[in-house]
This record gives C-alpha cells, sequence and structure tokens, in this order.
C-alpha cells in the first residue's frame, strides 16, 4: 500500500433461510425482508465463530452490495472473474486486532442500484441539466433517503433486538465501494447519531456510468463540497481508498478534493479519516479483498474502537 494525499493507515422480517457454514462464523439470510421505505431487501448477517456460546456484544458494520461480501458459497452475484471480498475470512484473520463484529450486507437493489445509492442531496445540488442527465442514465431520481432510512429505522432496529450487538452509535459503523462508498458516507453525514464511522473503498465520485455523458468533475466537486460542508461533523472516522488501474484510475483528483475539504473542516489525517492509494489495484472485488484488513482496523482496531 502507499500512502495517498493524506494518510494511509497499515411486518419487517421476511422468511429466514437456512444458516450453512461459511468459511468462518455463520450466516443467516433474510431474502425477503419487507420494508416501509424501499419494498423489500435481501439481507444477509454474518456472525464469527464463538458467537452462539459467548456473552459479548458486538459491534455491527453494515455493508452495501451483499451479493458477493462472503465466501464463494454465498456469491449471488455470479461474477467468475473476481472472487468475493471474503469478509467473514478477513475478520477471522484479523482476531484480537480488531473489536468483535458482525457484519449485516444489504443486496443491491439491481438495475436501480445507481438511484439506491447516489447521495440525494449532493444530486439536488447539481445543475438542473446535470440531474436531467443523470435521470435518463439511471432511468429516475436517487432514492437513497428512503434506502437510509430503511437502514435506520427498520434493519438497525430488527438487528439490535434480534442479535447480541452494542445499539451505540460508537459501535455501528458502514462500508461500501463504488457508488456504496458514497452511500457509505452520505450515512454518516446523514445520521452522525447512528454511525460512528464509514470505509468508502474505490468511492465513485464521478456520478454517472463509465463511458456515457457525465457531468463536468468542477460541477461534481461544488456539490459534493456544498453538501459535506453543510453537514459532515467531526467525531467520526472516515477511510477513503482507491487504486491506480481501470475505473479507479480517475478518481484521484476527486479523491484529493474531498481529502482538501475535510482538512478545511479540520479534520485531522489519521486521526479522523484516511486517504489511501493502492498502486496497480483496479476497481474489483479481488482489489477490495487484498486490503480489506486497511479498512476493518482503521473503523474496528483500537484507534478506531
Amino acid at each position: 500500500m502507499r500512502a495517498g494525499v493524506i494518510v494511509a493507515l497499515a411486518g419487517l422480517l421476511g422468511a429466514i433461510a437456512a444458516t450453512p457454514a461459511r468459511s468462518a462464523g455463520t450466516l443467516a439470510d433474510y431474502p425477503d425482508m419487507k420494508s416501509a421505505f424501499i419494498g423489500t431487501a435481501h439481507v444477509s448477517v454474518w456472525l464469527p465463530d464463538g458467537y452462539a456460546a459467548g456473552k459479548t456484544r458486538y459491534a455491527v458494520l453494515y455493508m452495501q452490495d451483499g451479493q458477493n461480501l462472503f465466501d464463494s458459497a454465498s456469491n449471488r452475484l455470479g461474477w467468475p472473474a473476481h472472487e468475493p471480498w471474503g469478509v467473514d475470512s478477513a475478520i477471522a484473520a484479523l482476531d484480537g486486532a480488531i473489536r468483535p463484529v458482525i457484519v449485516v450486507a444489504v443486496d443491491h437493489m439491481g438495475v436501480r442500484r445507481a438511484r439506491q445509492y447516489i447521495p440525494r442531496a449532493v444530486f439536488d445540488r447539481l445543475p438542473e441539466a446535470d440531474r436531467r442527465l443523470l435521470e435518463a442514465e439511471y432511468g429516475g431520481v436517487p432514492f437513497s433517503d428512503d434506502y437510509l432510512r430503511f437502514l435506520v429505522k427498520e434493519l438497525k432496529p430488527f438487528i439490535d433486538r434480534t442479535y447480541r450487538t452494542d445499539p451505540d452509535r460508537d459501535a455501528t459503523f458502514v462500508m461500501g465501494s463504488s457508488m456504496g462508498g458514497l452511500i457509505s458516507l452520505y450515512a454518516v453525514a446523514e445520521y452522525p447519531d447512528v454511525f460512528a464511522g464509514a470505509a468508502c473503498l474505490s468511492t465513485h465520485w464521478p456520478l454517472a456510468v463509465p463511458g456515457q455523458e457525465t457531468p463536468g468533475e468542477s460541477v461534481v466537486e461544488d456539490a459534493f463540497e456544498s453538501y459535506l460542508r453543510a453537514k459532515l461533523t467531526k467525531g467520526h472516522r472516515l477511510w477513503f481508498d482507491h487504486g491506480t488501474e481501470g475505473l479507479d484510475a480517475g478518481y484521484g483528483r476527486l479523491q484529493g478534493h474531498i481529502d482538501q475539504v475535510l482538512l478545511l473542516l479540520h479534520w485531522q489525517p489519521g486521526a479522523d479519516f484516511a486517504s489511501a492509494t493502492y498502486v496497480n489495484a483496479s476497481h474489483d472485488e479481488t482489489a477490495w479483498r487484498k486490503r480489506l484488513a486497511d479498512p476493518l482496523v482503521f473503523l474496528l482496531g483500537p484507534a478506531g474502537g
């Protein structure tokens, strides 16, 4: 890993499916969880080895794109070119280096994924012509506010009732990649009393589909800066990273701008946030799997816990 501009640190319940063994821990599936805000969602809950026999209360990490986060047996995305993230194995390998944690993974909503994850308040700050451009590409305006309402008002209360969690803000985190990084940042900014921190891997700052007409970088920078200055509060931890290959190769300038905004807001690099560049890493699960330990330690290690 090479450091970037800043610092890189080494009716709700649907039917529950069977709980097959994972590479580590166990996975409970809720394939048809009902929501007043988004209809239904597929949710998976990963419990580490020892959960059933203990009395420990666990921190909770909410993760986006749940189709492809654990081992191959739970891969519902069907992308044979890339191994799943292996979140179960990564957390098990960090035993003792991070606080005890369970993972709640929420599937993306297919063709509606971009509208699910693009921050609505950032979208609303774009010029009208750029908003119309994105609406045309994605089939409508973002419903990310409703998705966050599902996470905060429906899913988190269910998880805290059903599992042995520490429900406090300081034990609640969120993580995602690409547009999943956008919604993870948005969750912390919109619900600062619910989430203590977010990890945003290969964050898709440009907002638009690669190869399509996109809003100008300066327009996107202005929208994010305006939003973050208005909403982001200290007392949280944010991890950002990107690679240097493929889609990630275009993220450096925009990430640098976000880093500067955080500095202007008096966030301390290495303590409040980290921004890392991974040389030769691309925009895929294989790359995120290789560096997953870094954001996990940043959020859940002794300094973050």
